[in-house]
């Protein structure tokens, strides 16, 4: 196993811990800070992006550093990357990739989810397809990636690196899948 490999493990472990402590006492989640930035969440960093994560414990120091936030102790995380890779414009790739698939709402409901990387030169690399609920919604996803704009790569140390996330679509927007599975057939 690889030293992330054992971040990753200890970082979900602490998670859960949290999380069952937090469920149980009716207390918040911990203070994240990713970067030295505030976050509410970190479910949204992909793992592979983590370098390193520290656990600090709800005491009189971290409280004193952290302020009240700290109440439920810290977790500092690491990322591979000093700053995230952007997407030129203001929306995020989600958002993007929502605009140009035309979607029409009497086709239900579906959702693509799909992992990718921004390489160290700003192109677009599509990873793993984690779910795909329509073929349509599918093909035209994948028509939009396929012209995509070059990005702003992450950066650590003022060097570009290579980065990974997240992309989910869900059309159309502001409306939940069922909740009962079900298949479109076109």
């Amino acid at each position: 196993m690889t030293i992330k490999g054992f971040y990753i493990i200890i970082l979900h472990f602490a998670l859960c811990i949290l999380h069952f402590v937090s469920a149980s006492a009716q207390t918040q989640t911990p203070l994240y800070i990713v970067n030295g930035v505030e976050m509410e969440s970190v479910k949204h960093i992909p793992e592979e992006n983590i370098e390193h994560i520290d656990h600090l414990e709800a005491n009189e120091a971290t409280v004193a550093k952290y302020g009240e936030r700290a109440n439920n102790g810290v977790i500092l995380i690491t990322l591979r990357y000093d700053k995230e890779a952007q997407f030129l414009g203001d929306k995020s790739l989600a958002d993007y990739v929502s605009e140009r698939v035309k979607w029409n709402e009497s086709w239900g409901v579906a959702r693509y989810v799909a992992r990718y990387t921004i390489e160290a030169d700003g192109s677009f690399r599509l990873g793993t397809e984690l779910e795909s609920t329509d073929r349509q919604l599918r093909k035209r996803v994948l028509k939009v990636l396929q012209s995509l704009p070059a990005w702003q790569p992450a950066t650590k140390q003022g060097r570009a690196v290579e980065s990974d996330y997240v992309l989910a679509v869900q059309l159309p927007k502001g409306k939940a899948m069922p909740k009962e599975p079900y298949i479109v057939i076109r």
